[in-house]
């Protein structure tokens, strides 16, 4: 009697994180459709409150700082997008090639040892210093902080499934190590590696809005939610809400997209818990009519009696 209701808040509680997980998406991806103004129009005096017309009123320039803020969010998400996805299609071909051949472990592991004791912000701005500022630093530091620990997380998945029976019979019949990646492994390790990316997802919004912040990526007048906090602080006092509001979603932003990676891990492990009741759940994933040597048997069908 006590487990229903304890299913129903769970299954609740993941619905409200999706929900506003979504709603802040649809305002950051959406918001330009639907502002009153265009980013860079001046609407009236600098720092002037809230009115009619201008319920957030306006910031450091005279632009309507609603307009301003649903203009702002697409930077952020497609930067923080393009970080994510060039980290993992990176890391996670080198965690399986590390994971596959013994040979190239160490040598992939010891330069990821080294990344793995870099703060990510030095990165930056060691990159920044090199080559000057940019949206493309920006998205490289972010993908190359977050590098060294995607190839530790694909590699240790990997060496789980490469001691299966299916995936050593591949490697002993020849095949190549790419197709056993693609074929064998990958869908094997699709669980525990998009168990990751909501973490991963987080910490990457939060470098790229600190780097716009300091004025190491986009630069005004474009419309960002970290650059409107960066523009905007001088005159907290005067009109809070010009530096409030862009901070208020970032943090919304980043909370609700850490919240639901968890809730995607959870369901993930759920069902990977579920799959277990199977000898061996991998075997499923081999294309059908693929046949696996599984050694001499007796010949002739008999069978040594004792």
């Amino acid at each position: 009697m006590t487990t229903r209701p304890v299913r129903i808040r769970r299954r609740t509680g993941g619905g409200v994180i999706t929900g506003a997980a979504v709603v802040v998406l649809v305002v950051a991806l959406a918001g330009p459709w639907f502002a009153p103004q265009a980013a860079t129009d001046v609407v009236g005096l600098p720092f002037a409150p809230p009115r009619s017309g201008h319920p957030l009123g306006t910031d450091y320039l005279g632009s309507d700082v609603l307009s301003r803020l649903l203009h702002g969010g697409r930077t952020v998400v497609a930067l923080s997008a393009a970080a994510t996805v060039t980290a993992y299609l990176a890391g996670t071909a080198a965690g399986i090639l590390a994971g596959l051949r013994h040979r190239v472990d160490s040598v992939i592991l010891r330069p990821v040892d080294v990344l793995l004791a870099v703060p990510p912000f030095l990165v930056l701005a060691v990159l920044a210093t090199a080559t000057g500022r940019g949206t493309l630093v920006v998205v490289a530091a972010s993908a190359l902080a977050n590098l060294p620990g995607i190839i530790r997380v694909v590699r240790a998945a990997t060496l789980q499934v490469a001691v299966r029976g299916y995936v050593e019979v591949a490697l002993a019949r020849g095949e190549s190590w790419r197709g056993v990646a693609v074929r064998d492994v990958l869908p094997n390790i699709a669980a525990p590696v998009l168990a990751d990316v909501g973490s991963r997802i987080a910490g990457t919004i939060a470098m790229v809005a600190g780097a716009n912040f300091l004025g190491l990526g986009l630069q005004p007048p474009a419309a960002d939610w970290a650059l409107m906090v960066a523009e905007n602080r001088t005159g907290l006092v005067l009109q809070p809400w010009a530096v409030v509001a862009p901070a208020v979603l970032i943090a919304a932003l980043t909370i609700t997209v850490n919240l639901g990676g968890d809730e995607i891990a959870a369901r993930l492990r759920r069902r990977s818990r579920a799959g277990t009741a199977t000898p061996d759940p991998g075997a499923t994933l081999r294309p059908a009519g693929t046949a696996v040597d599984t050694g001499p048997g007796p010949v002739g069908g008999e069978v040594d009696q004792p």
